[in-house]
């Protein structure tokens, strides 16, 4: 698998975001993040039904080596928290495609799945971090 799937969005906050057939947007953290972030030995979510803003911090990573905010990558409603993660946040680490997703959220404001990264352009702007 490509450190940054085609089938994803991506945001410059290194967020992903997967659309589901029901509308509804699963999101996490890249590949990138937690590379950068190193083993995660803490997460913290919202509860369902918390209405988040594009951009607005929506949970914590930490890490062996930092405490880090998570950014909500669209405007829209808590629908699930992936609370198993809270019990094993190491997920993330080994699988932040799958395993490590974090929300599900519906939707609120369409407008803010514009400005979404494809792969490519998440991958070329990662590279220029470096």
């Amino acid at each position: 698998m490509s450190e940054y799937p085609d089938h994803l969005k991506y945001t410059k906050d290194h967020e992903w975001t997967r659309t589901e057939s029901d509308g509804t947007i699963v999101c996490g953290i890249t590949h990138h993040a937690q590379d950068a972030l190193g083993e995660i030995v803490y997460l913290e979510l919202p509860s369902a039904g918390r209405n988040l803003k594009k951009g607005e911090t929506l949970g914590v990573v930490e890490s062996i080596k930092a405490v880090s905010d998570i950014y909500s990558p669209i405007t829209g409603k808590v629908v699930e928290a992936h609370s198993d993660l809270t019990n094993d946040p190491g997920r993330i680490n080994q699988d932040p495609y799958k395993e490590g997703w974090l929300l599900r959220l519906e939707v609120t404001d369409k407008s803010t799945l514009e400005g979404l990264m494809d792969a490519k352009a998440y991958s070329d702007f990662v590279s220029k971090l470096k």
